[in-house]
């Protein structure tokens, strides 16, 4: 075409613009292509994208499933029985609540957290012959806080790297009552948990750490001796692939994120079936077999 335009010189200025056309056109064609191989993906292929983006970016946490939502563009992800709404190009941002219709005034969230709530007791029930045994867990490896007279016991495995550890930290905060004993797994690194753990007030640290992102108190002893790797064996033995993982009297666990009137609830439950709540469960320093 230009061989032509130069031949044909009064006919220029038009033989350039159909030119122009011409790629225009075809550069506007990649686009669309592009949007109907996305839209030609099988069914649940851009979920598991997401699926294992998430889990590649928080090896701590358990994802169990990906859906799409009632809302374009975003997905419901499921980590046990909670769930997030999380945007496929901006996964790094997680929305937590519920979503409704202000059509039909329909709350979409809440039948499925019902839902999954009664998955996990009847899951639960399951596992009530393999409930743990509290008085066989090596609390020396743990960090003890205690609120009031501490009789009643919790056991957390925690990852200050988890962000769901850190939004659970404000919900154990308003418990009374009750001693925390919490073992930290380094699933998403060694080195802020070893430095909770070398800190001169263990305790203080770890509480500062969560609840208000201040890590001034964390220690940098090169060599403090640390229990994270008699954790992740301990994790293993229990089967704990995720944090935060609760464990309580009873020996009953949840896997996730839990509020404080959930985390009540199963304390009193928990206090109920052991008739523990005086004394509480006898706290022996002894290893797993």
């Amino acid at each position: 075409m230009k061989t032509e335009c130069l031949r044909h010189k009064a006919g220029k200025t038009a033989c350039w613009t159909a030119a122009v056309a011409v790629m225009v056109a075809a550069l506007s064609v990649l686009p669309v292509r592009a949007q109907t191989a996305r839209a030609q993906d099988a069914p649940g292929t851009q979920e598991a994208r997401l699926l294992a983006t998430l889990q590649k970016a928080n090896p701590g946490t358990r994802f169990t499933a990906v859906h799409r939502s009632a809302v374009p563009g975003l997905y419901e992800v499921w980590m046990g029985p909670n769930v997030a709404y999380v945007s496929a190009r901006a996964s790094r941002y997680f929305i937590f609540g519920r979503v409704m219709d202000t059509v039909t005034m329909t709350d979409l969230t809440g039948p499925k957290l019902a839902l999954a709530e009664r998955v996990r007791a009847e899951s639960e029930g399951a596992a009530d012959a393999q409930a743990v045994a509290l008085d066989r867990l090596p609390f020396a490896d743990a960090i003890k806080t205690v609120r009031g007279t501490g009789s009643r016991h919790l056991v957390v495995f925690s990852d200050p790297a988890c962000a769901f550890c850190r939004r659970l930290e404000p919900e154990l905060e308003k418990l009374q009552d009750v001693t925390v004993h919490t073992f930290l797994v380094p699933f998403q690194g060694r080195a802020l948990p070893k430095a909770v753990w070398c800190a001169a007030d263990r305790t203080k640290a770890w509480r500062d750490l969560m609840l208000h992102g201040d890590a001034s108190a964390l220690g940098v002893q090169a060599d403090c001796t640390t229990p994270l790797d008699r954790n992740l064996q301990l994790a293993r033995q229990l089967r704990i692939s995720g944090t935060p993982t609760l464990i309580y009297a009873d020996g009953l666990r949840t896997d996730g994120y839990v509020d404080a009137p959930e985390l009540e609830r199963r304390l009193a439950a928990a206090t109920v079936r052991t008739g523990a709540q005086a004394a509480g469960p006898a706290l022996v320093q002894e290893k797993l077999p």
